[in-house]
C-alpha cells in the first residue's frame, strides 16, 4: 500500500503564512492523484486541493483558491501545501491522500481515495 506522513502543521496568527508537505512512501507507481483535506471539530472532512502526480492538473476549493497552492517533487516523492494569507476557517486537521482517478470531480471527493496520512493540525487565531 502507500504511506502518506504529514508534517509542518502548527499554530499561526491570521494573515500568516504556512506550509505542510506529505512525504509518499510504498507502492506509490499506481497512484494517479494526491489530494490534501481538513476536518475542523464537529466538521465533516472537505476537500482542499489536489493534483495529478504527472502533469500540471489541479483543483482547489473556493475557499482556498488564490491563497493555497499545492505542489509535487517527485524526486523526493513529497506533496506540499502552500498556504498564505491563512485565516481562522482553515483551523483543522489537515491530511494528505493517494487516489487512482484524476478527473476533477474524483479528485475532489474523499469517497475517491484509499490512502490517507495521520493528519496534521493547523489552529489560526485571530
Amino acid at each position: 500500500q502507500v504511506q502518506l506522513v504529514e508534517s509542518g502543521g502548527g499554530s499561526v496568527q491570521a494573515g500568516d503564512s504556512l506550509t505542510l508537505s506529505c512525504q509518499v512512501s510504498g507502492r506509490i507507481y499506481s497512484t494517479l492523484s494526491y489530494g490534501w483535506f481538513r476536518q475542523a471539530p464537529g466538521k465533516e472532512r472537505e476537500f482542499v486541493a489536489a493534483r495529478a502526480w504527472r502533469g500540471g492538473v489541479t483543483y482547489y476549493a473556493d475557499s482556498v483558491k488564490g491563497r493555497f497552492t499545492i505542489s509535487r517533487d517527485s524526486a523526493k516523492n513529497t506533496v506540499s501545501l502552500q498556504m498564505n494569507s491563512l485565516k481562522p476557517t482553515d483551523t483543522g486537521v489537515y491530511y494528505c491522500a493517494a487516489g487512482t482517478s484524476i478527473d476533477r470531480i474524483s479528485m475532489m471527493s474523499t469517497k475517491t481515495y484509499a490512502n490517507w496520512g495521520q493528519g496534521t493540525q493547523v489552529t489560526v487565531s485571530s
